[in-house]
């Protein structure tokens, strides 16, 4: 694995610089296996998102600041 294919731009607009107010506020991305597309929705639209016998799987680790050096 070459440690440059890690590398790509990314605006400095996108990075949070702090979390939402509300958890419903948190951004989520919604792969749509139909069309193989992505939506950007947020958490507060999960409920009408979701199906009986969906499966939800919720990470609930904490981030750590680390760098990728060369």
């Amino acid at each position: 694995m070459d440690l440059a294919d890690f590398d790509y731009a990314l605006p400095v607009a996108a990075i949070a610089q702090a979390p939402p107010e509300t958890r419903e506020g948190a951004r989520l991305l919604v792969i749509e296996r139909a069309g193989d597309g992505l939506t950007d929705r947020s958490v507060a639209d999960l409920p009408s998102l979701l199906r009986a016998g969906d499966c939800l799987v919720v990470n609930d680790s904490r981030g750590r600041e680390s760098r990728v050096s060369r």
